[in-house]
């Protein structure tokens, strides 16, 4: 054997394998200790810092509450006035805000105390100078606020009626504003009203703090052009009334190198009591185990190459002790003596299999087949439904519902009997299929039909409508035809659009515009 061979049959053995093995798990603990140790420490350091921006959220939280109802003014003028307001974009006290404030409303006849805040009949003048006078001084506190408590950003979020659209009302990251009031890099006014659409599915925790009201102990991970931070969310309440959140957020921590490096160390010295011990288990698993583990595997490779059952005997012989290996060197000699019957057993197995899952298909398929007109059933439809729900949760929402009833079916059974109606129903079915020919159609009830409408049936669905409404006239028209031949129908069809959550919705419009067109039919023919 070449020096090549004996080095790749030493690689291919069990004890050099059993031994890499045992490399990888030391390896595996060193770095899986390491990181528990580290996570632990780091965990606790992330819960400090939770319980940090909740007292700087809670005192910035308690110093608006403070101001009451003047912050609820404040809050309702900003929404509807702020990009009407010119506020100088490097402003550092408010102070002259506030005497521009004083000034004017005490100039105003109908305002005799100024102390008395009476918003609704200042000036429109004054409203304004006091709003950029309460928004300096508010933008100023959750400035100081970052500041006091080297905090990277603090700010208020209020959400918009347009759900999921968030405008920062106070933000702490000044922006300044264009001549035409537009966002800028430079200019000498702050920009207001800066808003940016949230997605309840990226800002989970943001969301969650607002429709519940209630903190939550988690962060929102932010990681964009202004820094990768935590985000702590604080709920703001006035007087019983919820107005928005008071965010604050961290940097998200460096590893701090003493911790990483004390977790390396006490790995280090559990990796290396592990090496000794791997050892000396090696030398007693080779000397006990893995060469009747060899012999074995050999006597099982001659079996596989002569398939000749008198082998077992041989392994029966060699099977000496009670241990785990002689037990298993046993079954495998009772494998190999039934290892011709059960191939014979397989093979049957294998083709009553065949045949029950031919059966199972074929059941399962008359299962989703209405017996009466041959299309798919309420079940087929239902799993449609699954389907294109998943679909929409995917982002694939080209499709519509088409809704179809027959007419004056109670009357035809009523006065001719159950199997004309019958007749009826086949026939609507009929004219729905020919037309709606690159469509699935479902009979959902017992004269109602359903389309699924994708591809180029959605693209010419109006068109299509006009077909099938024109192929009813005419059947109608038609003097000779029987009552049940004459087939009368109402469609309403929906497409799935952005105001829709689920594949129900549009089935719903559908349905509701069938009915619609029932009634414009009754009218016309009264």
């Amino acid at each position: 054997m070449g020096f090549k061979a004996k080095k790749r049959a030493k690689s291919d053995s069990l004890l050099f394998r059993v031994a890499l093995l045992f490399g990888i798990f030391t390896i595996v603990t060193l770095f899986v200790s390491a990181s528990i140790i580290y996570a632990i420490q780091m965990r606790d350091y992330k819960a400090q810092k939770v319980e940090d921006v909740r007292q700087i959220g809670d005192y910035l939280e308690r110093l608006i509450q403070e101001a009451g109802e003047e912050f609820i003014t404040y809050q309702n003028y900003y929404m509807e006035h702020f990009a009407e307001a010119n506020i100088p974009y490097d402003f550092n006290e408010y102070l002259t805000a506030q005497r521009k404030y004083e000034a004017l409303l005490a100039a105003q006849p109908a305002v005799k105390d100024t102390t008395k805040f009476d918003f609704d009949s200042f000036s429109e003048e004054a409203k304004m100078a006091y709003f950029i006078y309460i928004h300096e001084y508010w933008l100023l506190t959750f400035e100081n606020a970052r500041k006091t408590f080297n905090l990277p950003y603090t700010y208020y979020l209020v959400p918009k009626e347009d759900i999921y659209h968030m405008v920062y009302m106070i933000d702490g990251e000044r922006t300044p504003k264009d001549q035409n009031g537009n966002k800028a890099k430079w200019g000498d006014y702050l920009y207001l009203g800066d808003e940016y659409f949230d997605p309840p599915d990226q800002y989970e925790i943001q969301w969650r703090t607002w429709f519940s009201g209630q903190r939550q102990n988690d962060f929102e991970v932010w990681n964009n052009q202004w820094g990768h931070t935590y985000a702590y969310y604080t709920p703001l309440i006035v007087n019983g009334k919820k107005l928005g959140l008071i965010g604050t957020e961290i940097e998200v921590a460096t590893v701090n190198k003493t911790i990483l490096w004390t977790s390396l160390k006490i790995s280090g010295g559990i990796a290396l009591a592990l090496i000794v011990c791997i050892v000396i288990m090696m030398v007693f698993i080779n000397t006990n185990y893995l060469k009747r583990i060899a012999l074995l595997e050999s006597r099982m490779f001659e079996f596989a190459r002569e398939k000749d059952p008198a082998i077992a005997k041989k392994i029966q012989d060699e099977a000496k002790g009670r241990n785990e290996i002689a037990s298993l060197s046993r079954q495998f000699a009772s494998l190999i003596l039934e290892i011709e019957k059960y191939v014979n057993q397989l093979l049957s197995a294998k083709k009553e299999l065949k045949d029950t899952k031919q059966l199972a298909d074929e059941m399962n398929a008359l299962a989703k087949k209405d017996t009466l007109t041959g299309v798919r059933n309420k079940t087929a439809f239902d799993g449609e439904i699954r389907r294109l729900d998943s679909n929409v949760a995917q982002g694939k929402k080209d499709f519509g519902l088409a809704m179809i009833d027959l007419n004056f079916l109670k009357r035809i059974n009523d006065t001719y009997g159950h199997q004309q109606g019958n007749i009826a129903i086949k026939n609507l079915c009929q004219i729905i299929c020919d037309i709606f020919k690159h469509s699935p159609v479902f009979r959902i009830g017992g004269d109602e039909f359903v389309v699924i409408l994708e591809n180029s049936d959605l693209d010419n669905i109006d068109s299509l409508v006009d077909e099938f409404n024109a192929k009813t006239d005419v059947s109608l028209k038609e003097k000779n035809y029987e009552p049940w031949n004459q087939v009368s129908a109402a469609i309403g069809y929906a497409v799935f659009t952005d105001g829709d959550n689920s594949t129900t919705d549009v089935l719903n419009r559908a349905d509701k515009r069938m009915y619609e067109r029932k009634k414009q039919m009754k009218a016309e023919r009264k």
